[in-house]
Formats: C-alpha cells, sequence, structure tokens
C-alpha cells in the first residue's frame, strides 16, 4: 500500500473512529438517556428475577403447596401490580410527590405501630402483617419509601432559606430514629440498617459536612454493638463471620452452602433449572440467597450481568441527583440511590461472606411482594422526575405535537 493510500485509510478510520464517539456521546447525553437507563435495568433486573424465582422456589413450593409454579405463581403477581404502579408513578408529576409526603409519613408510622399489635411472627421477627389467604405486608418495606418521600420534602422546603445543621437535621434525624426504632422493636435489624442508610444517602445530597457524618458512624457503630450483644443470634452471626471455620454446620451453614453453589456454577454455569444447592441445602434460595442460586445455574456470566444491571441502574440514579436543577429530585434520587445499592451490597457481601447476613432481600431479583413493590412505586417516582426535567420535557411536548399532527 502506498504512503498516500495508508495516510487515506488512517484518516478514513480517525473519522469512523470521531464519529462512533460523537454518536455515542450524542446518546449519553440525550435530556431522555437517565430515563431509558433507569427503565431499562429495572426491567431487566425484574425479568431475571422472575425467572429465577421461578427456578430457585420450585422445590420449596412443591414441598409446601404441591406444586412448582405456586410460589413463582405469586411473585408474577407481585411483579404485574408492582408495574402498574411503576406505570402510575412514572406518568405522575412530582408536586403529587410532594403533596403526599405527610400522607405517606402517617400511613408508615400507622403500619409500623399496627404491626407491634396485630402482627404475626414469621422466622422470629414479628414484623409482618396478615392481609387475606396466604399474603403479608411488611410495614418496615413501605417505610423506607415514605422516610425517602417525607425526607426530600422537608429539606427541599428548608431549603428556601438560610440553612443551619440544627434546622436541617430536625426534624428528619429524630422521626427517622424513631421509625428505625420501631422497626427494631419488630426484630428486623436489616430493614434497620437500610433506614440509616436512606437518612444518610439524603443528607449527603443535602450537602451535611462529612465530620458529621463521622459522628452518625460513630453512635451507629456503637448502637449496633450494644444490639448485638443483646441478641445472641446477632453475636452468633458476627462470630461466625470473623470464624467461618467455627460453625460450618450452625450459624455458617447458609453462607458456605451459598458459596458451594457459586462455585459449582464456574463460568457459564450448571444451565437453568439444574441448580442442586435448591434442593434443601441452601435455605432461603428464592429470597435472601437467590443470588448464589444465579451464580450456579448461570455461572460467572450471570452473575456479572447482575451486577452489571445494578451498576447501570446506580449510574443513571445518582446521575439524576447529581445533575437535576429541583432540590426535591436530586434528595429523592439519592435516597432511593442509597437504598438499592446499599441493599444490593448487603445481600451480595453476605453471600460472598464479606459481610454478615442481615436477611435483606435482592432488590428486584429476590421473591417478595412487601419487598418488590415499593421499590418499585420508588424507581417510577424516578422516573417521573427524570421525565419532568426541561430537557426531556420538550422532547415528550415535540413527540406528542408530531403524533398529534400524524393523526390529523
Amino acid at each position: 500500500m502506498s504512503v498516500i493510500a495508508r495516510a487515506r485509510s488512517g484518516g478514513l478510520h480517525k473519522v469512523s473512529e470521531s464519529y462512533k464517539k460523537s454518536r455515542f456521546a450524542l446518546l449519553a447525553e440525550h435530556p431522555l438517556s437517565t430515563y431509558y437507563l433507569i427503565m431499562g435495568s429495572t426491567m431487566l433486573l425484574l425479568g431475571l428475577g422472575m425467572v429465577m424465582v421461578l427456578s430457585a422456589s420450585s422445590v420449596e413450593s412443591v414441598r409446601v403447596f404441591g406444586s412448582a409454579y405456586t410460589l413463582a405463581q405469586r411473585q408474577a403477581l407481585f411483579a404485574v401490580g408492582g408495574a402498574i404502579a411503576l406505570i402510575f408513578a412514572a406518568r405522575s408529576s412530582i408536586q403529587f410527590w410532594r403533596k403526599s409526603a405527610w400522607v405517606f409519613l402517617a400511613i408508615a408510622f400507622g403500619l409500623l405501630l399496627a404491626v407491634l399489635v396485630i402482627g404475626v411472627e414469621v422466622a422470629g421477627q414479628k414484623n409482618w402483617i396478615e392481609i387475606f389467604g396466604p399474603f403479608r405486608l411488611q410495614p418496615s418495606e413501605f417505610a423506607k419509601l415514605a422516610l425517602v418521600i417525607w425526607g426530600a420534602e422537608v429539606l427541599t422546603r428548608k431549603d428556601r432559606h438560610i440553612p443551619t445543621w440544627r434546622n436541617i437535621l430536625v426534624p428528619i434525624v429524630p422521626v427517622a430514629v424513631i421509625m428505625m426504632i420501631l422497626v427494631l422493636l419488630e426484630g428486623d435489624f436489616g430493614n434497620t440498617l437500610m433506614l440509616a442508610a436512606i437518612l444518610c444517602g439524603i443528607l449527603f445530597a443535602a450537602g451535611i459536612p462529612v465530620r458529621l457524618f463521622a459522628i452518625f458512624g460513630a453512635v451507629g457503630f456503637f448502637a449496633v454493638w450494644a444490639l448485638t450483644l443483646a441478641a445472641p443470634y446477632r453475636m452468633e452471626r458476627i462470630t461466625n463471620w470473623l470464624d467461618p471455620e467455627s460453625d460450618r454446620l450452625g450459624f455458617g451453614w447458609q453462607v458456605t452452602q451459598g458459596q458451594y453453589a457459586l462455585g459449582t456454577g464456574g463460568v457459564w454455569g450448571v444451565g437453568l433449572g439444574g441448580s442442586r444447592e435448591k434442593w434443601g441445602s441452601l435455605p432461603e434460595a428464592h429470597t435472601d440467597f437467590i443470588f448464589p442460586v444465579i451464580g450456579e445455574e448461570l455461572g460467572l456470566v450471570g452473575t456479572s450481568a447482575v451486577l452489571l444491571l445494578f451498576g447501570i441502574l446506580a449510574f443513571s440514579i445518582f446521575r439524576l441527583s447529581r445533575n437535576s436543577k429541583e432540590p426535591f429530585v436530586r434528595l429523592a434520587a439519592a435516597g432511593v440511590g442509597s437504598w438499592i445499592v446499599i441493599q444490593a451490597v448487603i445481600n451480595i457481601g453476605a453471600v460472598l461472606g464479606l459481610l454478615p447476613v442481615t436477611g435483606v432481600p435482592l432488590p428486584l431479583v429476590s421473591y417478595g411482594g412487601s419487598s418488590l413493590v415499593p421499590t418499585l412505586i420508588s424507581i417510577g417516582m424516578l422516573l417521573a422526575c427524570a421525565r419532568n426535567e426541561p430537557g426531556a420535557r420538550r422532547i415528550i411536548r415535540r413527540r406528542q405535537t408530531a403524533a398529534a399532527m400524524r393523526r390529523r
């Protein structure tokens, strides 16, 4: 090839690369890109969760109900109801959420108090309210959604005035602490941690200095230490986490079997439906420990896909929080992002043995309507926020105008 031909070839290659980069940059900077990223990653995680719940719950479903599909059918019902709620939430306005903030808070406190009186005990925790038939409600899951909406609204109103640290921290911190105490009284330590994570996420987005988080962290550490000493089973979990070899056939059994499942899957997995651990060896295979079943059946490829989807969802939510000029959107997105990301980290970290087992499900993937529906509603609220960004509104109006002209 001549020098001139190589130069032309190199020039065309550079033009092609710059075109690809500019095209990717245009897609990334599109006003509706955040909306599509949140929606796409959420639907993919939900779809994967439906398939894996069907696989992971089949043995337990046969044992309890005589049919391999009962638990999967219930999860499908939860998913359909949650998806409908997501669509309605995505079509709502920001003002709707702001005006409803105190209503959500009142309902959350009403449910948290009611469960202490009429709640039923499941697995040693009195944190469920019987609804009808086999369906139960877990108020602590709804409390997370209420804290996000109410906390964002309260701090948005305070943003209009000259803020002081005392003005910012009151009443959101005392109300959140009371909410955590009520959840603790139910025996739900995992969701208590999640409420604390949501509070920290909202306060961080509000601009609280790092030194205050250091104080919160110290207080939280001593609170966790005291609660661990007060409950022998929590101490057993911490001890087993620090020394996995101490009780592999007792408190360490679940984590050990989960790690066996992940190791068995290899790169490509044993195939969908082919898990051996779900046949009674791995407790809670379709709820808190569904991630090992994904690793066993779909291998490293499946677990990597889950992590990638959570990464995309986290990126898009925090991008919305960072770029929004609306204080409520910024704070609500930070709260929801902290909720989903930290809950996923705690769940996966416990499966890998990096964190103690706290009993929180994997968002959007694990079985359970009480966790799934509030999570989908919160994501629907963020989709409404993304649709109401100035650039997104202009594009939506333009599309609606073009569609109206075509109909005419």
